[in-house]
């Protein structure tokens, strides 16, 4: 798995990288198709300096996305990775439920075959 780590506007601590690496590391488990995730690190230039964390995860047929802010970087990058979670976790509640209905799905009878046996018995 690839992970690219983007910080704009400053250059990221080790410890940081590194805390990063183990929070989004952990979405491996959630699903196999995961390959590439991008993070972005930001902050504004206010008062209070808000610091941004933003994940990009592209997964076949959707790219998870979250973007979450707060006083510190790493409580930033947390509710972001649980944004995410909750995202794969529905992804793969959808694929599951797709396949199970595909399979139970009873298939539909065409109406000439309907109508054939009907005049058959009638006779």
């Amino acid at each position: 798995m690839n992970i690219q780590i983007t910080s704009r506007k400053f250059k990221a601590k080790d410890s940081l990288k590194e805390y990063i690496y183990s929070e989004v590391g952990a979405l491996a488990r959630l699903n196999d198709e995961i390959n590439d995730i991008e993070v972005i690190l930001s902050f504004e230039n206010l008062k209070d300096s808000t610091k941004i964390a933003e994940i990009i995860l592209p997964i076949p047929g959707k790219v998870c996305t979250a973007k979450e802010n707060s006083d510190d970087f790493k409580k930033s990058v947390s509710a972001a990775v649980l944004k995410i979670e909750r995202q794969l976790s529905k992804v793969k509640t959808r694929n599951i439920d797709g396949k199970r209905s595909e399979r139970t799905a009873v298939p539909e009878i065409p109406e000439d075959l309907t109508t054939e046996t009907e005049e058959e018995e009638e006779e």
